[in-house]
């Protein structure tokens, strides 16, 4: 029989689900040298927030099949290890989804009536009504920032209340924000129409300290903000001093930069601001959702059959993940090369199989396409078994085409796509070493391996603009790795890309772009 190992405390209602198919043993507050020891006899491990499954765990354990998170995140396994041996890991993405949305909505609810310090002053013998007027969300706007699962239930909701609902999310489509009646607008409108702003993104590079205060700065000064989604996406000490200048009237927060939150300004505030204790997934049902959710998929497991929430390459042997590993990072570096080159905001996503690649089975490619094309926006929440799922719900329709008599290569894949910035399209190949190139970009034949920062330009092909440009980002200390121009015709239209060793400064697009002959200019992080 099976044997399960559960290390954290998880709901009963998990435990009796792994006990069909496993030996279960509950054993909690286990050092890292205790796993490490006892790990190898185990088929599975359950675990929450409290274990780190580190890369020595994972070494150890030789006869794991799997990794179970009983929540959202996997930030505390890693994820990388456990692929490269084989092992599956799972989470329960939408498990806290409706408790999540639910608490935002119940944050708006009680900044808006003041219903702490209301409760905490009949508690205190005192009947002060006057001192806690309150407003109504009835027909006020109601801006949401991110419209994944939880913004969209929020949504939802706020409509059904009677709230008009404005909605920034470069990466969703606007028939999507049209079917939750939402109407799709840049984030600095929103935050100038918005009466209240719930935040529902991942904390990304782009995402910290996203509400600074030239964001806050915006905001009406009737304007409440709440924060559900992750500590960091606002900058605190800028909104402590918002509030303490009445630049906006309110403000509600569960989740903090650092955790427990320590000294902080928002603590001495009065009733304009809620603080609670990172409470978003703390509910019964949550707990018992997220414990069911992934303890059916270790039983599934063992059991032979696939998981449905797995955040790495789901149901693959060591050896077929070999195989396929190089041709699913080709279509994942090129979804994210199309993704940047189209704008966030994607329409449609065509994926041609060309020349030997076409007789293959096109899914693997298509779904490692998806999850590249979404890695902007979702970061590690997106992998290879929710990327066709998020890709509906965000309205991006996929066009799958096959083309065996493209001969330039082997086997290459031509990726379309139609976002913000217009149709873009990018080709790609593994050439005899199994090294990645780009072999095309708009249709402009080149060749060159992908790096990590690159920059694209649409030009006319003119003498001397390639000695314009290799100056300017020298006078901006930029330092060029390679760079390779495309051409169909001579003196018309071309491609230039150029592999750079740093990001490039601010700015400095904006210069290249006025280089006499320079039509368009991209930069691309891959």
């Amino acid at each position: 029989m099976s044997k399960v190992l559960v290390s954290d405390s998880i709901a009963q209602a998990g435990i009796d689900i792994l006990s069909q198919v496993a030996q279960v043993d509950i054993k909690t507050n286990l050092s890292h040298d205790e796993l490490v020891e006892i790990i190898p006899e185990y088929d599975a491990i359950m675990i929450r927030s409290g274990t780190r499954v580190t890369k020595e765990i994972i070494e150890a354990g030789k006869q794991l099949k799997i990794i179970g998170r009983a929540g959202v995140g996997v930030d505390n396994v890693d994820v990388a290890a456990a692929t490269r041996q084989g092992i599956l890991v799972v989470n329960s993405p939408e498990g806290n989804t409706i408790a999540a949305a639910e608490h935002a909505l119940a944050m708006m609810l009680s900044l808006s009536r003041h219903i702490p310090d209301a409760n905490q002053s009949v508690k205190n013998d005192q009947w002060d009504r006057k001192s806690f007027i309150g407003t109504e969300v009835y027909k006020k706007t109601l801006g949401v920032v991110g419209l994944g699962k939880i913004g969209s239930h929020v949504a939802s909701v706020a409509r059904a209340m009677g709230m008009k609902l404005l909605a920034y999310d470069p990466f969703i489509s606007l028939e999507r924000a049209d079917q939750l009646g939402c109407r799709l607008v840049e984030l600095d409108l929103l935050l100038q129409e918005s009466d209240y702003i719930t935040l529902h993104m991942p904390k990304t590079d782009q995402t910290t300290h996203m509400i600074d205060t030239a964001a806050l700065d915006k905001m009406k000064p009737t304007a409440r903000i709440v924060n559900c989604a992750r500590g960091g996406i606002i900058d605190e000490e800028a909104l402590a001093q918002a509030l303490q200048a009445g630049k906006i009237a309110g403000a509600a927060l569960d989740v903090f930069e650092a955790e427990p939150l320590g000294e902080s300004s928002l603590r001495s505030l009065g009733k304009e601001v809620i603080l609670t204790p990172h409470l978003g997934a703390s509910t019964a049902e949550a707990q018992v959702n997220v414990a069911i959710d992934v303890a059916e998929q270790i039983r599934d497991v063992l059991l032979g059959l696939s998981a449905r929430s797995a955040v790495n390459i789901p149901g693959l042997s060591p050896n077929v993940l070999e195989k396929l590993k190089p041709y699913m990072q080709l279509g994942e570096t090129l979804g994210k090369l199309v993704s940047q080159l189209a704008g966030g905001r994607i329409d449609w996503l065509n994926v041609r199989l060309q020349g030997e690649l076409a007789t293959n089975d096109s899914q693997p490619l298509v779904v490692a396409s998806l999850k590249g094309l979404l890695s902007q926006a979702l970061r590690e929440r997106v992998n290879y078994v929710n990327a066709t799922i998020e890709a509906k719900e965000r309205g991006i329709r996929v066009i799958e085409t096959r083309d065996a008599s493209v001969r330039d290569y082997s086997g290459s894949l031509h990726l379309s796509a139609t976002g913000s910035l217009g149709e873009h399209s990018v080709t790609g190949a593994l050439l005899g070493d199994g090294e990645i190139h780009i072999t095309s970009i708009d249709e402009f034949p080149i060749n060159v391996p992908p790096s990590h920062y690159m920059l694209f330009t649409l030009h006319r092909d003119m003498p001397g603009i390639i000695g314009k440009i290799g100056s300017l980002l020298g006078s901006f200390n930029v330092n060029i790795a390679s760079m390779q121009v495309g051409r169909k015709i001579v003196r018309g239209d071309a491609v230039m890309v150029l592999s750079i060793d740093d990001p490039l400064p601010e700015g400095i697009l904006t210069e290249i772009t006025k280089v006499p002959g320079i039509r368009d200019a991209y930069t691309v992080t891959l």
